[in-house]
């Protein structure tokens, strides 16, 4: 069974925008997601990225497009200026990891927690507000938010950015099959087909 490293922080547009379509393709192709949430603006720091509000003007607004051309091809809500944008993102991305931890499936939290932020103006930075999208997910709030808050979660975190930037990912969402990167939400239609086909990896080192 292949197994996929599903990188990501639930502050991301576009990893908002993948989710759904990976889940999908990982369901097809017979594969495993590992969950692994990552510090964003470390990942950017490191490889080359930018927070939206230091990017080029022309830069800024070429993602509002891109988002709309996105958020059509996948047909999902999403608001292109959510009141509660950017925020700190790392208590929800940390309780990803801990229902992972805890033998907890951490999609459907997951997908509410992005639609939190994109289509319903929610603030995702409110330690209530987390609770209650656990709580509607079917989870223990109480015993999830305990686990996130916990330093051995916190050191996991740090180990996913570490491991999202020594895969040469240069921004999220970022999906790892067999060694090979795949970056962006658009990428998702050519990990469903290196699942499916079962090719050899592509690497930069490639002749």
């Amino acid at each position: 069974m292949p197994s996929i490293d599903y990188y990501f922080s639930l502050i991301s547009p576009y990893a908002y925008l993948g989710h759904a379509p990976l889940l999908a393709a990982a369901r097809e192709a017979g594969a495993t997601l590992v969950y692994k949430p990552v510090r964003i603006f470390e990942l950017f720091e490191a490889n080359g990225g930018l927070p939206l509000g230091q990017r080029a003007p022309a830069r800024q607004r070429y993602r509002l497009i891109e988002l709309q051309r996105a958020r059509q091809q996948r047909g999902v809500p999403l608001n292109l200026t959510p009141k509660f944008f950017p925020v700190d993102p790392s208590l929800a991305d940390r309780c990803a990891i801990a229902l992972d931890r805890q033998g907890r499936d951490p999609s459907a939290y997951m997908d509410a927690a992005f639609r939190a932020i994109w289509a319903h103006d929610r603030d995702l930075a409110d330690r209530d507000t987390v609770a209650a999208l656990l709580r509607d997910a079917g989870h223990d709030a109480d015993a999830t938010l305990a686990t996130a808050e916990s330093d051995e979660v916190a050191a996991v975190y740090r180990g996913n950015t570490r491991a999202a930037i020594a895969a040469d990912l240069p921004g999220l969402p970022g999906y790892v099959l067999g060694g090979e990167p795949f970056w962006g939400q658009d990428r998702v239609e050519a990990l469903r087909e290196a699942l499916l086909t079962g090719r050899e990896p592509f690497t930069a080192d490639a002749g």
